[in-house]
């Protein structure tokens, strides 16, 4: 017969027993994570656009475009026009050549001619620029005409047959001259403003 066991031992087993009771399941209690959402994709940053010079419909006028008179030195040009102009065709010409504005992709767009080192005109192929009273590419003659109470006078045009110019004068401190060329379907094509003689040059700086 197997001696008993002491009674301290037996009492030391049923506490060891009673720890060992099914434990409560910590993650099956445990508070559920809070989910934070995810950040949303943030766009690639754009620029703002910024406002091109020289696309406002009413810079220019019989005295010139925006703050650039005719007259003016050419070398005072970009301050008045408030930033860098590039000049096309001065290595040919150096006493009559042409400064565009950065964003234009072709002289025609708008060109500022220089003539004896000074700012003579200003001209545009361009539908979205209007001449001094409104006038603009892609008008028929007949609604120029009306535009400026018949006072255009119309000359043949020098190279397109069935074209003309329609022109008016205009003075002041100093006289300039608006010049429309109209095509033989007769819409305008271009126009350009600035002094005499360089207004009627047709051929560029002749």
């Amino acid at each position: 017969m197997r001696p008993l066991l002491p009674m301290a031992l037996l009492a030391l087993l049923a506490g060891c027993t009673a720890e060992r009771a099914p434990a409560t399941n910590d993650a099956a209690n445990a508070p559920a994570p809070v989910e934070t959402p995810a950040p949303s994709p943030v766009p690639p940053s754009a620029a703002e656009p910024v406002p091109q010079p020289g696309t406002s419909d009413q810079q220019a006028t019989f005295a010139g475009y925006g703050d650039m008179k005719f007259g003016i030195a050419a070398a005072d040009m970009e301050k008045a026009w408030g930033g860098e102009l590039k000049e096309v065709g001065k290595d040919y010409n150096a006493s009559c050549y042409f400064l565009t504005p950065m964003w234009v992709k072709a002289p025609a767009e708008l060109n500022f001619m220089i003539s004896s080192g000074r700012f003579a005109r200003v001209g545009t192929e361009s539908a979205k620029l209007a001449a001094p009273g409104g006038g603009k590419v892609g008008m028929t003659a007949q609604a120029l005409q009306s535009l400026y109470n018949d006072a255009l006078q119309s000359t043949p045009h020098k190279y397109v047959e069935g074209g003309r110019y329609l022109s008016i004068n205009a003075s002041g401190v100093a006289p300039s001259k608006l010049v429309f060329e109209v095509d033989a379907a007769g819409m305008v094509t271009e126009w350009r403003v600035g002094l005499l003689p360089e207004a009627d040059y047709v051929e560029g700086c002749s």
